[in-house]
């Protein structure tokens, strides 16, 4: 007898399916401001959770933290390494795991716990947010970065807008935009421990920004390397509706794009959660 594969993870397909670091080049502004607000002390020992390619990672090491970047995708973990590698950062290590259950963390090792965009996308948040809280010293602190439901701005739009395209989810899927509401992220973090006193929530904005490329073809970056619109637009041409979603996603990019030039400058409001461990 064979032996019996392992039965495919959902999510990690999900991530894997595309390429991020596509998405991820529209980001490194941001993500090094992010880090650059924070007090980050040479001696921290810092988890960054669904780290993709190290945005925030990255500029985490750079600042003289020892960083463990951890996400679901292989192919984000090899970028993430050979990036790190490229720049010398032998404090860095990326490696793959699943924010739902962190079998490899040691409990109460890190002194800050970040994930930015990246755990609010797996499929049991009460159990993120207790191995966030287990992985995280007493005295040490978790900072998440969670998109907003119905908020105008482009990331959640874009979001919607790809729902409309894709057929219902599966019995018992909790949609990762119930992170940017604040009574669900109140009542994940006091079910893993964490008084109320402790969680503070304020909106932020995020900037994708790139020089040259224009919003069109930022969404057709999208379109081909983003997990989530990929899928969309699989559905979307089996109904013959390929060519809607796509124009509706580009007058989406062109309406919000700041960029006085050529290139883009798209603002998305998100919700900024401290937890106080």
């Amino acid at each position: 007898m064979t032996p019996k594969e392992a039965p495919i993870n959902p999510n990690k397909a999900l991530w894997e399916k595309g390429d991020f670091t596509e998405i991820a080049a529209f980001m490194r502004q941001s993500g090094e401001a992010m880090i650059q607000s924070m007090t980050i002390m040479p001696a921290l020992r810092v988890l960054d959770l669904g780290c993709g390619d190290g945005t925030t990672a990255i500029p985490l090491a750079r600042a003289g933290a020892e960083v463990t970047g951890i996400d679901i995708a292989r192919n984000l973990v090899e970028a993430g390494n050979k990036r790190a590698a490229a720049e010398g950062l032998s404090r860095l290590k990326f490696q793959e795991g699943d924010a739902c259950d962190l079998e490899d963390v040691d409990n109460d090792w890190f002194d800050l716990t970040i994930s930015i965009f990246g755990a609010m996308f797996a499929p049991r948040p009460f159990d993120v947010a207790k191995e966030m809280v287990r992985a995280t010293r007493s005295g040490g602190r978790i900072v998440m970065g969670t998109w907003i439901p119905n908020d105008p701005t482009f990331v959640s739009q874009l979001l919607k807008i790809s729902s409309a395209f894709t057929p219902p989810p599966p019995e018992g899927f909790v949609s990762p935009m119930t992170w940017g509401v604040e009574n669900h992220i109140i009542e994940r973090f006091e079910q893993a421990g964490v008084p109320k006193k402790n969680i503070s929530m304020v909106r932020d904005t995020y900037y994708f920004a790139h020089p040259e490329k224009s919003p069109a073809q930022f969404i057709d970056l999208f379109e081909n390397f983003y997990g989530p619109t990929m899928n969309a637009v699989d559905a979307a041409r089996k109904n013959g509706k390929e060519q809607e979603l796509h124009q509706q996603l580009v007058e989406l990019a062109d309406s919000q794009n700041k960029s006085q030039g050529a290139g883009t400058l798209i603002p998305a409001t998100f919700m900024r959660v401290t937890v106080s461990i």
